[in-house]
């Protein structure tokens, strides 16, 4: 067991943990020169596009130390963004030490301390990685006070690489199997394995990712999910090594895979505890927490014959995501459809983009919300994310909105318009800690609600891309939030309707109703275009009429003519209106929520 280093790589996104993980692999032989692509453990084509890691992945590699001593290093690649935090939390779980990188020109950011206090919190040893040292604007020797001063780590412990060239790779190397803590545990004791993460196969069924605490782990032995409460029997188990490569056993101390005839993810829980069913582990491993979604959104299929089409698709991406939950939910205007969890507004984006692309399917996602608590003047008390179960306003007697404590990290000369950021989004209790020279963390208390449409967006604008984001959810504190309808012909779109506070409900009404002015093709007839809390008017856009001469054909003689003709068009029209229908083309719904979005 001396012989195996259990680790993972933490720090902010876009920070090069995974082309250090390349680098590691390559180094260790773990991939042929054949089969090697650039962020070689991140499996989906989203992934390598945006250059960021959204599921976590595993490898065994092989080292020759130079000592002559061989190892088995187990590597774990995190995602960096805030929204997969809980995947970061279940890896920490799984080991024993971790390499916090920090990017040499950027230096220490939001999600770095996060994962830190994580890190620390599972009493991890910290190995600090300065990346990105060939760059121009790279600063090693500000980076290293900013890992004293900000993470409180040895500076001169740091070791300063470009992931990129390899350059200080074999330094990083000796560094996992000299400062990074051997496991514990004993082979002989009852099985303790933590289920750190899992995907699906089509062939095989559901492939758990485990770390054996204690006790070891065969094939053909009967599993227990402590947490669940399922039993099944092991079919094979082995290392990662981008293939799977099965074993005679698992012990204490080892990383690896177990296939167990489990059809779904969904039939198990991640972070659960396995054991063995005819003599169980006393208690199962502590720190077990279930994933919580924070954003709730309406996904309907743009054509609405495509609703079948996009059960399977969701069916097929829950298996491999337990962090997406769906229920139906249907609309007047839109049809029917799905109302999704999810764990944060990348989460929405990226299985929005996997809909679009692994299943073709054309989508109307409906504006994000969060769960806001409701106590009702008759005592009950109730969770409402969707606008269309928001009772009578008469029969509410106070709302409660999730708070978030939000820590910004951004250069000295941005403070200004970034503390001006967080009042535009009713923060509360704002306070700056300046941590180095010309850094300073800006924390704030705000709504989660806030934080879900241009927060992130408009703060990378008004710092120049240096300033950096990170939040942990709070508690629910009591506010005003109202929802408001859109009107289109005085008919209530329901698809449109949104939850939000008093103070902002009409700039918001107004951008939705010229918005849909712009989008909603001109009928014979004026149709008005109205933002409303209750009954209560508090935004208004007008489509105007095509307007037809229907004097053109007179050429003469008494006005009186021209009167009775234009008199008996407006009373057409009123007609018109009265019994007209107003159809509302998709596109009118994305631009909607499109822009509001940007």
């Amino acid at each position: 067991m001396k012989h195996i280093r259990n680790f993972c790589i933490i720090a902010h996104i876009d920070h090069g943990k995974s082309t250090l993980a390349d680098r590691l692999i390559q180094s260790c032989g773990g991939v042929t020169q054949r089969e090697f692509h650039d962020q070689v453990l991140d499996s989906m084509d989203i992934e390598r596009e945006r250059g960021i890691t959204i599921k976590s992945n595993t490898i065994s590699l092989n080292y020759r130390a130079t000592d002559g001593e061989d190892y088995l290093l187990n590597l774990i690649d995190t995602p960096g963004h805030v929204d997969f935090s809980h995947e970061v939390r279940r890896s920490l779980m799984a080991c024993e030490g971790a390499l916090i990188v920090v990017d040499a020109s950027q230096g220490v950011e939001a999600q770095t301390v996060a994962n830190l206090y994580l890190a620390m919190e599972y009493d991890l040893q910290l190995l600090p990685v300065i990346n990105k040292i060939d760059l121009p604007s790279a600063d090693v020797d500000r980076a290293r006070e900013a890992i004293d001063g900000e993470l409180g780590l040895d500076p001169f412990a740091a070791i300063p690489v470009s992931a990129k060239t390899g350059l200080g790779i074999d330094k990083v190397l000796e560094g996992i199997v000299e400062h990074l803590p051997s496991p514990r545990g004993a082979a002989d004791a009852p099985l303790k394995a933590l289920v750190f993460d899992a995907y699906f196969d089509k062939y095989r069924g559901v492939i758990l990712q485990c770390r054996v605490l204690e006790g070891t782990l065969k094939p053909r032995d009967t599993i227990l999910f402590m947490h669940g409460g399922r039993d099944y029997k092991v079919d094979e188990l082995g290392y990662n090594q981008l293939k799977l490569n099965p074993r005679e056993e698992l012990s204490a101390g080892e990383v690896g895979y177990v296939v167990a005839g489990v059809k779904s993810v969904q039939d198990i829980e991640i972070g659960d505890t396995i054991t063995h069913l005819d003599h169980p582990a006393a208690e199962p491993i502590p720190g077990y927490q279930k994933a919580k979604q924070v954003v709730f959104s309406s996904i309907y299929p743009m054509n609405t014959d495509e609703y079948a089409d996009l059960t399977k698709a969701l069916e097929k991406l829950a298996i491999n995501d337990a962090a997406l939950t769906f229920e139906k939910d249907s609309s007047a205007a839109l049809g029917f459809g799905f109302r999704c969890g999810f764990l944060g507004l990348l989460h929405l984006d990226v299985i929005q983009e996997r809909l679009q692309r692994e299943f073709d399917i054309g989508l109307v996602i409906s504006a994000p919300s969060v769960k806001y608590q409701l106590h009702l003047k008759d005592g009950e008390k109730m969770e409402v994310d969707n606008p269309t179960y928001w009772p009578d306003p008469s029969t509410i007697d106070s709302v409660s909105e999730p708070y978030i404590k939000a820590s910004i990290l951004t250069p000295e000369e941005f403070v200004g318009p970034v503390m001006e950021l967080c009042r535009e989004h009713r923060s509360d209790h704002q306070s700056m800690n300046y941590l180095s020279a010309g850094r300073v963390e800006v924390t704030s208390e705000m709504p989660l609600g806030e934080v879900l449409f241009d927060f992130y967006g408009k703060l990378k604008m008004i710092t120049r891309g240096y300033g950096s984001f990170d939040y942990v959810q709070t508690e629910y504190r009591k506010t005003d939030i109202v929802k408001v309808d859109i009107l289109v012909n005085k008919e209530p779109v329901d698809a449109l309707s949104y939850l939000v506070h008093r103070d902002k409900s009409r700039a918001r009404a107004l951008h939705y109703c010229e918005q849909l002015a712009e989008a909603i093709p001109r009928h014979q007839f004026k149709i008005p275009v109205q933002g409303a809390i209750g009954g209560t008017i508090i935004a208004r856009a007008t489509i105007q009429a095509y307007r037809k001469d229907v004097t053109a054909k007179l050429y003469g003689g008494d006005v009186t003519r021209k009167k009775k003709l234009l008199e008996k068009q407006k009373k057409g029209k009123a007609k018109m209106k009265q019994f007209g229908q107003v159809n509302i083309p998709q596109k009118a719904f994305i631009s909607v929520l499109r822009a509001d979005k940007d």
